[in-house]
C-alpha cells in the first residue's frame, strides 16, 4: 500500500472537497470544512506541510480511509 506523505494546506482542502466536503467556512481562528454530521477543523501549518501524523488524526476524524484518500476503492 503506498504511503501517505505530507501535504499543503491548499492541496487537503482540494482534496477533501473532492471527496463531498464543503468549501472551507471560517468563524474564529481556523477555517473547516462540512460533509454531512461531520465538521472537521482546517489546520493551518505555519512552517510547512500537514505533517503525516496529522493528516493520519484528521482523515480518522472525518472518518476516511486511507484507501479512498489515495484514490483507492
Amino acid at each position: 500500500m503506498p504511503k501517505l506523505t505530507p501535504i499543503s494546506q491548499k492541496k487537503f482542502v482540494a482534496k477533501l472537497t473532492r471527496l463531498g466536503f464543503a468549501s472551507p467556512f471560517q468563524e474564529g481562528r481556523h477555517p473547516y470544512m462540512i460533509r454531512g454530521s461531520v465538521v472537521l477543523t482546517v489546520p493551518n501549518p505555519h512552517d510547512g506541510d500537514i505533517s503525516v501524523d496529522l493528516l493520519i488524526r484528521l482523515l480518522r476524524q472525518a472518518g476516511i480511509s486511507r484507501q479512498e484518500w489515495l484514490g483507492r476503492k
